[in-house]
Formats: structure tokens, sequence, C-alpha cells
């Protein structure tokens, strides 16, 4: 769920209003990573953003970087706006 409304914060949308996470990823394999051995990041697209889920020394630590490209496909500039959990 943190990634889905870090998501919907920077978009000012309703979190029931975004992409179903499953669609980027696994939301089961997410939730696995605090307890796997050797984990230290993973980078995967979601709704134009780079989710970047690393291993912080308080736990996982989720951040979000704005791709460029939007929902339809088209190029946009880069935007260093990051959020963080």
């Amino acid at each position: 769920m943190t990634v889905i409304d870090l998501v919907a914060q920077a978009d000012g949308a309703d979190p029931l209003e975004t992409e179903p996470l499953y669609h980027a990823i696994d939301p089961d394999l997410l939730d696995s990573l605090p307890d796997a051995d050797g984990f230290s990041r993973l980078e995967f697209s979601y709704q134009g953003y780079t989710v970047s889920v690393t291993d912080g020394t308080d736990g996982v630590e989720i951040s979000l970087a704005e791709t460029g490209v939007s929902v339809d496909g088209s190029s946009g500039d880069l935007i260093d706006t990051e959020f963080s959990t």
C-alpha cells in the first residue's frame, strides 16, 4: 500500500483511482523483501514513476522519481521529484 499511497500523493489523486499495482509487479514479492536474504535494491516502473525499493538501516525504504514518460507513452521532461517512507 505504501507504493500506491506515494504515487497517489505525488499525483494528487485518490489511491483508489490508481492502476492496480499487480499490473507492474507482484505485490507479494514487495511484501517479502524485508525478509529476503541478500536483498539490497529493486526498481520498477509504475504509473509514470520509477519506484526504488532499497534495504535501509531502519527497514525497507521506497522512493519515487518521475520517468518523464506519460501513461500514453509520450515523453516529457524529467522532474527530480522523490518521496520516501
